[in-house]
């Protein structure tokens, strides 16, 4: 069983989703199909379908995060210095070309968001990054093509 690498948020960002699924979510579909049964014939009931699709959904996801969660391996990033680039650091780079800066956190795959400064520890830019330092440079090999990035600064919050 292969162990799925998490901060503390994301792992309670999982724990969140999962208890609003069973908690909410869950009951809300079951009434909804209670609902829609006592419009008469299934076979012509969108209303039916369409929360029964739904359920199998909510289903899917809840075995999902219960795996997810059963497999964490919560790290704990507080409790890390240094200046080597390992999962949880935050890096700031600066692109070699158009000198434009930009940080990010290295996080599990459940927690990846770019737009938040998020990246997954198997993305092609945590992997360049990882084991480097502050002052060394990157090369990204990335779909829309190589990118040297000069790693700036190495913290862990």
């Amino acid at each position: 069983m292969q162990r799925i690498p998490m901060t503390r948020e994301g792992h309670e960002a999982l724990e969140a989703e999962l208890k609003n699924l069973k908690t909410v979510e869950r009951p809300n579909i079951i009434q909804a199909i209670s609902v829609a049964r006592e419009h008469g014939d299934l076979s012509e009931n969108a209303e039916y379908h369409a929360a029964k699709e739904k359920q199998s959904f909510i289903e899917g996801r809840l075995a999902e995060l219960e795996d997810k969660l059963a497999r964490a391996d919560v790290i704990d990033i507080t409790k890390f210095s240094g200046s080597k680039i390992i999962f949880g650091a935050t890096v700031t780079l600066i692109d070699v070309e158009s000198e434009k800066e930009s940080t990010y956190k290295i996080v599990g795959e459940d927690e990846a968001d770019v737009a938040s400064g998020k990246i997954s520890i198997t993305s092609p830019i945590a992997r360049a990054l990882i084991g480097k330092e502050a002052g060394d440079e990157a090369e990204v090999n990335a779909p829309g093509g190589a990118r040297a990035y000069e790693i700036a600064d190495v913290t862990f919050r």
